[in-house]
């Protein structure tokens, strides 16, 4: 039998009443960030002709990521020389010397998700050897787990954190469901980090292509016996796949191969969730 002690305060006790009542999955539910503007990053200007030159972290990404025969990338963290890891803070050096209020929308949508990636890489290099990001506990708050709150870069006079570009900015803005598989968390289950930049010119191609590679892979959706297991993906960020179950589904039977598209037809509900934060790393 649980107590909830008084002395938590109300809070807390709620908190704890939750977790009786709930389990675990109402603790990842709880602090799922939401998808809340950041004003000051609505700026833009659709005239500008400025390219964003991401060459450095293209070169970085075509060294270093590999993919494997079930077709997951995974990266060469161990094998990171230093020099390569010089060039990798160069570019992240040059990317705050970039107005990022003064470019189209298309430059900024590549410019934040290779920000983000690239920020994600670093920081695993620089803690590594480590067995998933979430090893690296330098977030804000009581709560916190993993780097994901901690300020990072300084971009226009502003403190960022991962979780200020994905929620804050790419999610809010962009609106398209399609960042989820851009935007990479170091992890095994996470939709696989590009083995290239991305670019304005190439952005949809890009991410029709991560999309499909991730829902018709067993990280995304695996269904065995009848039973349909998702990747925790679209429980914690729902709202951004169209809010339901059923609108899950339709997203996924979009980018679905013949196979999986066929199976999925006669599927109502999802039976389960699933995540692996084991770190993406060539060496496991």
């Amino acid at each position: 039998m649980f107590k909830i002690s008084t002395r938590l305060g109300k809070p807390l006790a709620a908190l704890a009443l939750i977790l009786v009542l709930s389990g675990f999955a109402a603790l990842e539910s709880l602090f799922v960030p939401k998808a809340e503007l950041w004003p000051r990053w609505e700026a833009n200007d659709k005239g500008s002709s400025t390219i964003v030159d991401h060459g450095i972290w293209d070169q970085f990404l075509k060294r270093y990521v590999m993919t494997d025969k079930a077709g997951l990338n995974l990266v060469a963290y161990g094998k990171i020389t230093e020099a390569d890891t010089k060039k990798l803070h160069g570019y992240l050096i040059n990317l705050r010397t970039v107005s990022v209020s003064r470019l189209n929308r298309a430059e900024q949508l590549a410019y934040w998700i290779n920000l983000y990636n690239a920020l994600t890489v670093r920081l695993i290099a620089e803690f590594y050897p480590v067995a998933s990001i979430q090893d690296i506990d330098i977030g804000n708050g009581f709560f916190s787990s993993g780097p994901w709150d901690k300020n990072l870069i300084e971009l226009e006079g502003e403190m960022l954190s991962l979780n200020d570009i994905e929620h804050r900015i790419l999610r809010p803005i962009w609106k398209d469901p399609r960042i989820h598989y851009a935007v990479n968390c170091a992890s095994i289950g996470c939709p696989n980090l590009q083995n290239s930049a991305f670019t304005a010119a190439r952005m949809d191609h890009m991410l029709d292509r991560a999309a499909s590679s991730y829902i018709n892979s067993p990280r995304g959706i695996k269904i065995s016996d009848g039973e349909v297991t998702m990747s925790k993906i679209y429980s914690w960020f729902q709202t951004d796949f169209g809010g339901s179950e059923d609108r899950v589904l339709n997203h996924l039977k979009k980018y679905a191969d013949v196979e999986l598209r066929r199976n999925l037809e006669p599927v109502t509900s999802i039976s389960g969730y699933a995540y692996d934060w084991r770190l993406n790393d060539e060496a496991q």
